[in-house]
């Protein structure tokens, strides 16, 4: 597994990414989630986009987005066929240890309400709930960990 900053030739490949990580969650939602709507291009130029490859292949990215008080996790995927083998997981730490690096005291995120799974592991990995809210015509739950 490698993790690294992605680039202008990733674009492509990370929207496929994020299509096909949520589109599980359309029938659920009744609607594609957000992130598949993204501006990947944006955040490569104006934010932090990672990637992690195993074997040559991209199966997960990160966005991070650096804020005056906390990092936002804006976004994360990992391909369904490569889940459950750690991939989440080091984009998760790679976005605790961003945040240090910053100089930032927290790490903020959010999921939809109904993606319960994702709910239940935040708070496995010590974020706190901090409130829920409709965006963008979406039910969200925020979470964020001091660092």
């Amino acid at each position: 597994m490698t993790v690294r900053r992605a680039a202008g030739a990733d674009i492509d490949a990370v929207a496929e990414l994020a299509r096909h990580a949520y589109a599980v969650y359309e029938p659920r939602i009744g609607r594609m989630p957000w992130p598949v709507f993204a501006d990947y291009a944006g955040h490569l130029r104006d934010d932090e986009v990672w990637v992690v490859e195993d074997h040559g292949s991209l199966v997960g990215f990160v966005v991070l987005v650096a804020e005056p008080d906390s990092l936002l996790l804006d976004i994360v995927a990992v391909s369904p066929a490569h889940q459950g083998r750690g991939h989440g997981r080091a984009l998760m730490d790679l976005a605790e240890r961003r945040c240090r690096e910053l100089g930032l005291p927290a790490v903020r995120l959010y999921t939809n309400e109904l993606m319960t799974e994702n709910i239940a592991m935040y708070a496995h990995l010590g974020y706190d709930e901090t409130h829920r809210a409709t965006e963008h015509g979406f039910r969200r739950v925020f979470f964020t960990k001091a660092v």
